[in-house]
This record gives C-alpha cells, sequence and structure tokens, in this order.
C-alpha cells in the first residue's frame, strides 16, 4: 500500500485502500457542493476531496469505512490533498487493520514502566495508593495504554494517552524541582491522574470517538469523578488533599472557555494547565509540521488550532 506519509504532489492513486476518520457534505464559497474525507491509516491522516458528490458510490461510504479509491494528489496551502475520482467500500480480507491505527512511534511498554517509576517517586503514602490503585490494576492499564489522548487536535493515536500524560508528568517533575514552593506529590499525582477521563470519554481504534458520557460530562469531569471514587476506598485520605488534588485536575485547561470548570487556584494547579498546554501545543505543531511538504522551510501554512501560521525550521547553519 501507499501510506499516507509517502503521498507526492501529482502521485496517481489506484486503488488504494483507507480508512474513513470523517466524513463532511458541505457547500464551497462560489456554491458548488462537495464531499471531505478525512482518511487515515498509521502514518497519519489526509484531506480528500470529491467535487462531484451526486455519484452514489461516494454516497455510499461512511465514516468508520475501509475504502478503496482512485485519484490524484495535490498541494493545496503547502499540504497534500486527495481529489477523489473513484471510491467504494474495501471488502474485509483486503485489508489489515493494524496498518491504518496510528500508533505513538515510542515504545509503549517503556512508557509505562517510566510512568509506573515516577508513580514510585511519590512519597506520601496516600497519594501514592491512590495512584497504585489505578496505575497497577492491569485492566485500567491496559485501557490506558491503548486509548488516545484526543479525537484529533495532539496525540489521536494508539499510546497517545501515555505519551501526553508521561510527557506531562516529565515536566511537572522538572517544575517541583525547579520552584521550591511547590507541593510535587500534589503535583505529580495531579499530573498522572489529570487526563483519566478519557478512558471514558473517548472509545477504543479504529473508531476513536466521543461515547455518550464524553459528549454530555467530558473527561475533566469524568476524571475527577474516578479519582474521587478511588479516595473513598483509602483510609485517612485528607479532606483538604482530596480538593486540592481535584481542583487541579478540574482547572487543568487553564481557562472557563477551554473547557475547565474552574481556572487554577493553587500553584500547583497553575503548574499542571501550563505543562498541559505545552505539551499539546507542541505535539499539535510537530503533526501539523509533518504533514507540510519536507524541505519547505519559506513557506507558511495555517493551523485552526493553533489559530496561527507556521513553517518547518530551516536546517542551514
Amino acid at each position: 500500500m501507499t501510506f499516507i506519509n509517502e503521498l507526492k504532489q501529482g502521485q496517481k492513486l489506484s486503488d488504494e485502500i483507507y480508512f474513513v476518520k470523517k466524513k463532511v457534505s458541505a457547500v464551497a464559497k462560489n456554491g458548488r457542493a462537495y464531499i471531505s474525507f478525512t482518511l487515515m491509516d498509521k502514518t497519519g491522516t489526509v484531506d480528500a476531496k470529491v467535487w462531484d458528490p451526486d455519484q452514489p458510490e461516494f454516497e455510499n461510504v461512511d465514516e468508520d469505512d475501509f475504502i478503496k479509491i482512485s485519484g490524484e494528489v495535490i498541494l493545496y496551502r503547502n499540504q497534500h490533498q486527495i481529489k477523489l475520482s473513484a471510491c467504494s467500500v474495501a471488502k474485509a480480507g483486503t485489508y489489515t487493520v493494524s496498518d491504518y491505527m496510528p500508533a505513538s512511534d515510542k515504545d509503549i511498554e517503556g512508557m509505562y514502566s517510566e510512568l509506573l517509576r515516577l508513580v514510585d517517586s511519590v512519597k506520601t503514602d496516600y497519594m501514592k495508593a491512590l495512584l497504585d490503585s489505578f496505575f497497577r490494576d492491569n485492566e485500567f492499564a491496559e485501557t490506558f495504554k491503548s486509548r488516545s489522548a484526543a479525537k484529533s487536535i495532539h496525540h489521536a493515536f494508539v499510546g497517545g494517552l501515555l505519551e501526553h500524560t508521561l510527557s506531562v508528568a516529565q515536566i511537572c517533575n522538572f517544575l517541583a524541582r525547579h520552584y521550591g514552593n511547590l507541593d510535587r506529590d500534589l503535583l505529580l499525582t495531579a499530573a498522572i491522574c489529570h487526563d483519566i477521563g478519557k478512558t471514558k470519554e473517548l472509545s477504543d481504534f479504529p473508531s476513536n470517538d466521543y461515547t455518550d458520557d464524553g459528549q454530555l460530562l467530558g473527561h475533566i469531569v469524568i476524571g475527577a469523578e474516578m479519582v474521587k471514587e478511588h479516595i473513598r476506598e483509602i483510609p485517612h485520605f485528607p479532606k483538604v488533599k482530596e480538593n486540592e488534588l481535584l481542583h487541579c485536575i478540574l482547572s487543568h485547561h487553564g481557562k472557563l472557555e477551554f473547557g475547565s470548570p474552574k481556572k487554577p487556584m493553587l500553584l500547583e494547579a497553575l503548574a499542571l494547565s501550563q505543562a498541559d498546554d505545552l505539551d499539546a501545543k507542541q505535539e499539535t505543531m510537530k503533526e501539523a509540521i509533518a504533514s507540510t511538504v519536507p524541505g519547505e522551510t519559506e513557506t507558511f501554512s495555517y493551523n485552526k488550532v493553533l489559530d496561527n501560521f507556521f513553517r518547518r525550521t530551516s536546517e542551514e547553519e
């Protein structure tokens, strides 16, 4: 198969199979109807457009289908796009599912071992007991390792939740050493637990879509509820520390307009929200740059999530 990261401008595609992550019917500014597909394989995603959408073969394709396509790769705003000429639902057995599920390029078991080392570094007994109740539970661990950190914005791949959580925890560990006035055990526990609600907010691959709980409650509220349930089983967990930990989780998006029920009101909550934002935006730009044409260091592209233009860094000395 031709993987998405191998696509080249002007390339003709014939009977290539991709996974349909998203399908949108829309109307262009000139009034012309079209269908936009987000196609996916393990190397990334690509936008595919149909400018003659009335053909039944395009209408019969749905999200979460594996489809066989023909078309041409074009360049649009410094990013590859496929102009579709034909497609059909691929027959089972003509593709290998693992080729289409994006996954972390880091070793998942190695990352989880590193996360457990951070868990073991927490000295406060009740915080350590809370972390152990999640991350040393085999069933929870397997779910946590397989989930993404988002549907599409950043770390939207198998192992993405683990990769993002470990990175945020490592940043917070550094911040706790750098700023001596931070409660390290509180901050590190909050960092490791901050996105556990995503194990229930998002479904497993290949759909990687919002569950009913995810749509109605969101991962921040779900995660706070999960932590609160586990705290009930831990004797002598101080109420003040429970509230501080829950506050860190509830405020980790930093602003009300970003989905946090509360804005950070503790040093540790502020540090966590900044670490989470840093890691998410770094990954968002990394993935955006990866979708642009290599060698183009003077061409700027626009990213809706970052609401800004970006380009590759020049490799010249």
